[in-house]
């Protein structure tokens, strides 16, 4: 698969002045409950409107979508506010129904992406279809995966792809329900700059307070539009409340970001530099993590040695550490002089969090 321009033609025909917005309930609960949704939608930036019909849940005995009667539902949206409608497929007998019912994009989940079985089965299904696909990055931060469905579809006929930027599972608790992995998406974006690529904040973050922060570093680094779960009622949602704005907030998120455009060579500069920009302030924030981490590491250490009555500082590891350091800094491009400085002010902090424990 080559990087191509006409890989995102689906997206210019819409011809926006703004990021695509995809937006709707996290679930179709009700006809009353998709319409109400859809209206309170109409004439904003919103595209696409959203929701699912069939849920992939965790555990059985969850909430697990209506089915197809909730694709009634969505032709109704279609016919009463103009707006085009999609959904989400992960097996062969979604992908017929929905195009039975003339879904107008559908995107393959996260669950679905990690298989490549599941995701040739799907192919095969959508063979040769002009609806836009787009394919969600798998549960696991494994870009080849990810590049692999998109491929699976590419090969099966399919010229509309995008991708949809959801992150990433984690056995460890950190603020976001699925970490964002800012730099795997970079990296997608190098590889294929062609293929639309989407935001979702609903699912990394979990949160709905933390939906604009997310999606305005997702816009920062060029993403092309965001997928945002909305209901009218977020705290009574049949699916993933804690996530979901309403209407009217999803508006003001609308008007409060930040959208760059380069229509002349100042700003094509400038929306460049702001990129890079925020590449950085990604690696840096992932950087404050890691040492965060490493002195989780060095409190271990230091109740080890408090333990064992033994001295904290360690001359020989030292030693072996900071030559070990220099070495992995040359192939980085790094200077010896830089490694140096940055590990013995690490060092000082490990050794302050050791002392702080044995003395404490």
């Amino acid at each position: 698969m080559e990087n191509k321009k006409e890989m995102r033609t689906w997206l210019d025909d819409l011809n926006l002045d703004h990021p695509l917005v995809i937006a709707g309930p996290c679930s179709a609960e009700t006809e009353e409950q998709v319409l109400k949704i859809a209206h309170e939608l109409k004439d904003t930036d919103v595209s696409y409107f959203r929701a699912g019909i069939w849920k992939p849940r965790t555990r059985p005995g969850m909430f697990e979508g209506v089915g197809a009667l909730g694709l009634k539902w969505l032709q109704k949206v279609k016919a009463e506010t103009g707006m085009k409608i999609c959904t989400e497929v992960a097996n062969a007998a979604h992908v017929k129904l929905a195009l039975e019912y003339d879904v107008d994009l559908l995107w393959i989940g996260a669950r679905s992406t990690v298989s490549p079985f599941i995701m040739q089965e799907i192919a095969d299904a959508l063979q040769g279809t002009d609806k836009p696909v787009l394919i969600k990055n798998p549960v696991n931060p494994d870009l080849a995966l990810w590049l692999g469905g998109i491929e699976r579809i590419y090969k099966a006929g399919v010229k509309n792809i995008g991708a949809i930027h959801r992150g990433f599972s984690t056995y460890e608790k950190t603020k976001f329900r699925n970490t964002p992995e800012w730099q795997l998406a970079i990296e997608f974006q190098n590889k294929f700059p062609d293929i639309p690529l989407i935001n979702d904040p609903s699912h990394i973050t979990g949160k709905r307070d933390m939906i604009f922060d997310v999606s305005q570093i997702a816009l920062d680094l060029n993403f092309d539009g965001l997928m945002i779960e909305t209901h009218f009622d977020p705290e009574n949602a049949w699916s993933d409340a804690a996530q979901q704005v309403t209407p009217s907030t999803l508006v003001q998120i609308m008007r409060d970001l930040k959208i760059r455009k380069a229509s002349n060579a100042e700003a094509e500069y400038n929306s460049a530099l702001d990129n890079l920009r925020a590449q950085i302030d990604v690696v840096d924030n992932q950087i404050i993590e890691l040492l965060g981490k490493r002195m989780k590491s060095s409190d271990g250490i230091g109740a080890l040695k408090k333990q064992k009555n033994v001295a904290v500082l360690q001359s020989k590891r030292w030693n072996e550490i900071l030559g070990k350091m220099v070495l992995e800094g040359e192939q980085h491009g790094l200077s010896e002089e830089f490694i140096l400085k940055m590990f013995k002010a690490v060092h000082q902090e490990s050794i302050n969090h050791q002392e702080k424990i044995i003395n404490g």
